[in-house]
């Protein structure tokens, strides 16, 4: 499904002063069609109004707003990208331990024509689906699906490509039984130390070890309206001042907006999205997605792999390294 329309019919919070001027808009031109009247400087006054009302809502993003547009139900998800940018996507199941999370998938495709691993979380975008998917927060054999696979490229020597999208790990019962934190904890050693290339991008929510369970990469790029976090701003807020009502509060605090990330250096590029949000223009944002892929594999492929390993210690290394200062005497 690919969306580009003028107003979404799914509207966020902040997004609700277009409502008005949409309904306005297709009033007039029902009269238009239906009475034949001329209404065209009418229809050209709202459409500027609603092209103003859309810088003023999405040039000036809060960082909770941000959240809400990666969690967008109308958002791409990982098989929307898979199938506008990959070839020959060759879905591959099970963990071979005790079964197949569909939270997790992964197979080979084609990226231009090179052989490449792929590894995505889905969400559903239907009721039944999002059973099935889990809501898309992998319990541990998705994790060890993912690891099974990452194994196998470096078998066969194949670029790995994982994207991101989870608000977390499952944490229920049957989970934790199975042991997801050490699954998730095997993956972060093991993808420390392949000697493939590997790319992770978060493509929507990209929720503590949850995504990080896959997201151990030479390079980590997110979308710019995509997050982060080593915790969700609600349940930082439930922690902190005892109420989720604070989430946007807490968003702020986290420091977990694609900006944020990239002057921090824990993202190493920030991918652009259609105006608005990636949930208006699949294809772009799929094309945007496509051209950073290719640039940065490109780069990748031209370490040996005794430089790439190095310089993916070193990313790691450095990351939350700060410096205390003594302000006696200042």
């Amino acid at each position: 499904m690919i969306a580009n329309m003028e107003t979404p019919k799914y509207l966020l919070d902040f997004e609700k002063p277009l409502r008005s001027l949409a309904e306005e808009l297709e009033r007039l031109r029902r009269i238009s069609q239906e009475s034949k009247v001329d209404v065209s400087a009418e229809i050209e006054s709202i459409e500027a109004k609603i092209e103003k009302t859309k810088k003023e809502i999405y040039e000036k993003l809060t960082v909770w707003q941000k959240v809400q547009l990666a969690r967008h139900p109308k958002r791409p998800y990982s098989l929307d990208y898979i199938k506008l940018i990959f070839e020959d996507f060759q879905e591959l199941h099970g963990d071979r331990c005790f079964g197949d999370d569909q939270a997790i998938i992964g197979g080979t495709a084609l990226l231009n024509g090179q052989a490449i691993m792929l590894i995505a979380q889905q969400k559903g975008r239907s009721t039944k689906e999002n059973l099935m998917r889990n809501f898309g927060s992998p319990n541990p054999e998705g994790y060890r699906k993912a690891l099974r696979l990452m194994r196998l490229a470096e078998k066969f020597k194949l670029p790995i490509i994982s994207l991101v999208d989870t608000p977390g790990a499952y944490p229920g019962i049957g989970s934790e039984q199975r042991h997801v934190a050490e699954a998730i904890a095997v993956n972060l050693r093991e993808m420390s130390q392949f000697s493939v290339p590997s790319i992770a991008v978060v493509i929507g929510e990209g929720g503590s070890g949850g995504a990080l369970g896959i997201a151990v990469s030479d390079i980590v790029m997110i979308f710019e309206n995509a997050y982060y976090s080593v915790i969700s701003p609600e349940g930082c807020a439930a922690i902190l001042w005892k109420d989720r009502v604070h989430a946007p509060k807490a968003a702020e605090a986290l420091r977990l907006s694609a900006e944020k990330l990239l002057e921090m250096g824990i993202v190493d590029e920030v991918i652009k999205e259609p105006f608005g949000g990636a949930h208006l223009d699949y294809k772009e944002a799929a094309d945007n997605l496509k051209e950073a892929l290719l640039r940065n594999l490109q780069q990748l492929s031209s370490l040996n792999t005794e430089d790439l390993l190095e310089k993916r210690y070193q990313k790691y290394r450095k990351m939350g390294i700060f410096e205390e200062k003594s302000l006696i005497g200042a």
